[in-house]
């Protein structure tokens, strides 16, 4: 079962409760998304420990519920 995209925004919020959350269905089949996260907790982290950090967020649904997922990632300005 595909995950919807309200599912995975409330996982990234839960996580990063200060972010900036946009969830884009880019395929529109509920199993190919873009996520834009802007999170004060990516401030001095690299791109690589941001994605480590979203990917732990959502609990190893990555690859099962969640078939693909490109993330942006950064502190705010």
């Amino acid at each position: 079962m595909a995950m919807d995209a309200g599912t995975l925004k409330s996982m990234i919020v839960e996580a990063f409760p200060d972010a900036q959350v946009e969830i884009d269905d880019f395929q529109g089949d509920g199993d190919h998304y873009a996520a834009n996260i802007v999170a004060e907790a990516f401030r001095g982290k690299t791109r690589v420990q941001q994605h480590q950090m979203v990917y732990a967020a959502l609990k190893g649904k990555v690859g099962g519920e969640l078939h693909a997922l490109a993330l942006q990632t950064k502190a705010p300005d």
